[in-house]
């Protein structure tokens, strides 16, 4: 389809009336860009991807999941993310078996619904002293989720925490990471069956 001049003349005039706003609008976004982490807008760009793929689940854009090798027990699993936990570090602050509680009610045999807690209560602290509203994050939780084919673990994309916020100081930028680090071995490690 070809385009008219007056087609040509009211797309450029919108562009001008989007590139107007964005300039007197932008003052603040401006401002909050250069407090960002270095590479945030490429993570951005990566959530904003998973968000389409996802068809507009903002739950699928903000976690990781992997699905766990056909074989492994939740058992197997539960056992590796404790391990890992140990050697990172961290602190096993509770779970929460949902589905043995809807069996519970029910009577009826459920599919795995648990949700694991971790967290490193001195980190945890300080991110909450650099940023109050972090605390909703925390802890750390890595669902086991039972689907068709198999079992599944998600948790939060602990990227956004330290690639897309305001910079963090040191040495609380390398204990996120850490925290971070710890997260993702847990789900690549109970995944993969690595004791």
């Amino acid at each position: 389809m070809k385009m008219t001049r007056e087609g040509w003349r009211k797309s450029w005039l919108a562009l001008a009336m989007v590139a107007v706003v964005g300039l007197t609008s932008g003052c603040g976004t401006v401002a909050t860009i250069g407090k960002l982490e270095d590479g945030a807008g490429a993570e951005a760009m990566k959530m904003w991807d998973r968000w389409i793929e996802g068809g507009g689940d903002i739950a699928v854009a903000t976690t990781w999941e992997r699905k766990v090798k056909p074989g492994l027990s939740v058992a197997d699993v539960e056992e590796i993310m404790r391990t890992v936990m140990v050697e990172r570090n961290m602190r096993d602050v509770g779970t929460l078996p949902l589905s043995k509680e809807l069996e519970a009610r029910s009577g009826k045999k459920e599919p795995v619904l648990t949700i694991y807690q971790f967290c490193s209560p001195n980190i945890a602290r300080r991110m909450a002293d650099f940023s109050p509203a972090m605390a909703a994050y925390m802890p750390c939780r890595i669902a086991l989720v039972e689907r068709p084919d198999g079992l599944w673990l998600y948790t939060l994309n602990m990227d956004m925490m330290v690639k897309m916020g305001r910079k963090l100081p040191s040495p609380l930028k390398e204990e996120a990471w850490s925290v971070r680090e710890a997260v993702w071995d847990m789900m690549e490690r109970a995944s993969k069956g690595e004791f």
